[in-house]
């Protein structure tokens, strides 16, 4: 089944089509359809660089625009019965110019009169009947090609629960709509298909894919890579440590956590397994930092801008609520591949193994100032879709400041052309997506279903909690992130913020469990993709992600009930909330590692799990508790380590192992 991060996976591997053009023999000419692609890429890259700096359009015109660009260029890179566009011409290539003449004559009918067409709105035409009807078609088959067909059925049955409720037994009984009223709500007006998901897509989500393709263009990747290595090499189990600290550099201008993986993990993979780590632990490090980059500011995934636009408050404030948890997240995951060296007696690169930190700032160090450019005008008011457009900016007269990451014609052409790409499945995910919420709206589900899940829980926050996580799991199996999300969002949230939740803290829960199944089997994306690099068995390589990535699982749970780490509450309770986040996730990887300054036997372990609880608990008095516990298990045993260093005593995990 493709999805979103298998394809990103497919395409981070391939060239752009304006390089694979470059490097065929003859005329450019001679690969008419290639180079439709390559200049309808480019073409959607400068149109959106263009409104970003004109200012926002009608909003059907340049939503349904942005949708028509994306739909064309779907059925052109996903072609029936092809894998890719590469491959030659089969007989069902009549049938993807067909849609794609269908797409382009539908948007051409839409916007002709876009005045007139907005005043139908509520007495559609026979035109308007059959064309959003064609249209509604279009995006499922674009959706089934770019994203898999999980969330067609999805959107299938939100469809016709939404025309025949009258047909749905209990809860799902209601009284149908007519196709006449869908039409309207889906494809008339801006809801349904061009909804906020879309919207919030087409607005900005589009100009920091842009802002991310040029910065790696530039070679920012390369850069974070060496800088965390320089960092970092020279400590205990240092490439895994420079593995989390690249990532979460990289996962600030990457959205896909496949994608991140086989930029970062072709080098930090094999560098760990070079030291001694297990090709499955190297692996499993590699996709639990990988898939962070979704939550880490000040960049983060597609859904954090469609959080703000839901909660109608700016996208910093989420960023900002985001930070410690994100934080929290890779301080786990560093502990553990430092507790894992030790174990193992895993040693440390030697100096001449590592690159030159001075040298390296020097090359490349200005490239930060690109995202300096997006904080600072943020923190200044300013709106993401202004912050993206002087940061592309700033990222392009950047690298003429070196040598090493000036940018040619044709690399900034290719960055134009690789971020219309990599949009194509996020922006039909954000559509279909739409769909959904528009069916739950006009069927009055999302009540309903608000209220069922209150009953079922029986007003039990932390039963209904744990079902929203099981469900946001299993739909992360076969949707993308947003997708996920987005469906949450008009199924669930709303009954997590009925009990009295934060809503930021409802959203982000929503957020964090869409975003697990790239770390856990049975699909496990982003382990998978790391397996194959690291040639470790993938189960195993999933595995050890989910003891590695556990904080992602638990940070949730704890935000909701202790909503200070998000920063949400008073000062005291803010606080309170960040240092017992650290202190219990601190206290819970020694219980899963099992070694401190040396191996900690059950006992002890036990008691970090309790000393864990007690600080994840939202009241200082536990914390306090908390740190009380954590501080009588873990005394005894870092006095006697000590003791041993004084003494001179060889300690386990310090074999040194040749490189």
């Amino acid at each position: 089944m493709p999805t979103e991060e298998k394809l990103a996976y497919q395409e981070q591997k391939a060239p752009t089509v304006l390089e694979w053009l470059l490097k065929q023999p003859g005329s450019l000419f001679r690969y008419p359809l290639e180079l439709a692609v390559c200049l309808l890429s480019i073409s959607l890259s400068l149109y959106h660089f263009y409104v970003a700096f004109a200012g926002a359009l009608e909003a059907h015109s340049f939503r349904s625009t942005h949708l028509a660009f994306i739909l064309v260029l779907c059925f052109l890179l996903r072609p029936l019965g092809r894998k890719g566009w590469k491959e030659p011409r089969n007989r069902w290539f009549g049938v993807d110019l067909l849609l794609i003449g269908l797409v382009i004559a539908i948007q051409v009918y839409v916007i002709w009169d876009i005045e007139k067409f907005i005043l139908r709105q509520g007495d559609l035409n026979f035109w308007d009947y059959w064309s959003g009807t064609l249209f509604i078609f279009l995006l499922l088959e674009a959706t089934r090609r770019s994203v898999g067909w999980a969330m067609v059925i999805i959107s299938g049955f939100f469809l016709l629960h939404t025309a025949f409720s009258n047909w749905f037994p209990g809860p799902l009984y209601g009284p149908p709509s007519d196709w006449f009223t869908i039409l309207d709500y889906q494809f008339m007006a801006e809801n349904g298909i061009f909804g906020i998901p879309l919207m919030a897509m087409a607005t900005y989500i589009f100009l920091f894919i842009l802002f991310g393709s040029f910065l790696v263009r530039s070679g920012a990747g390369k850069f974070f890579i060496n800088v965390a290595v320089a960092i970092t090499g020279a400590r205990v189990g240092g490439p895994a440590k420079a593995a989390v600290v690249s990532s979460c550099l990289m996962g600030t201008v990457s959205g896909s956590a496949v994608a991140n993986v086989v930029t970062t993990g072709t080098f930090t993979i094999p560098l760990m397994k070079s030291i001694g780590y297990r090709p499955a632990f190297a692996g499993a490090v590699e996709a639990c930092a990988s898939s962070g980059g979704q939550i880490m500011p000040p960049i983060m995934g597609a859904a954090a801008f469609i959080i703000a636009e839901f909660l109608s408050i700016p996208y910093l404030s989420v960023a900002l609520s985001s930070l410690f948890p994100a934080m929290m997240y890779f301080f786990t995951i560093y502990v553990m591949v430092h507790f894992e060296a030790r174990k193992t007696g895993i040693h440390r690169l030697t100096r001449d193994q590592l690159p030159n930190l001075k040298d390296e700032l020097r090359r490349g160090g200005h490239l930060f100032l690109a995202i300096a450019i997006i904080i600072v005008l943020m923190i200044m008011g300013k709106s993401p879709m202004f912050a993206a457009f002087w940061a592309i900016l700033g990222t392009i007269a950047l690298s003429f400041l070196r040598k090493e990451t000036r940018m040619s014609a044709i690399d900034m052409l290719a960055a134009l052309e690789g971020a219309a790409r990599e949009a194509v499945s996020v922006s039909v995910a954000c559509a279909c997506a739409g769909i959904i919420i528009g069916c739950v709206f006009v069927s009055g589900l999302g009540l309903k279903l608000t209220s069922i899940l209150v009953t079922v829980s029986g007003g039990h926050l932390w039963l209904l909690l744990a079902l929203t996580a099981i469900v946001a799991m299993i739909l992360g199996m076969g949707l993308t992130t947003t997708a996920v999300y987005i469906t949450l969002e008009a199924l669930v949230i709303p009954a997590i913020e009925k009990m009295g939740v934060e809503p930021i803290a409802a959203h982000l829960f929503a957020f964090y469990f869409g975003l697990v199944s790239a770390i856990t089997p049975p699909v496990a994306l982003a382990s998978f993709a790391a397996a194959g690099i690291a040639k470790s068995n993938p189960m195993s390589t999933g595995y050890i992600s989910m003891r590695l990535g556990i904080s992602k699982y638990i940070l949730p749970f704890c935000f909701v009930y202790n909503p200070g780490m998000l920063f949400v509450g008073s000062w005291p309770q803010i606080a309170s909330g960040i240092l017992s986040g650290f202190g219990g996730l601190f206290a819970l990887t020694i219980f899963t590692e099992g070694w401190l300054l040396e191996k900690v036997g059950w006992p002890v372990r036990l008691v970090c799990v309790a000393a864990a609880v007690f600080m994840f608990h939202p009241d200082i008095w536990t914390d306090i508790v908390g740190w009380v516990i954590l501080f009588a298990a873990t005394s005894p045993h870092v006095i006697k380590v000590m003791r041993q260093r004084r003494d001179g005593s060889n300690l386990p995990g310090q074999r040194k192992v040749t490189i």
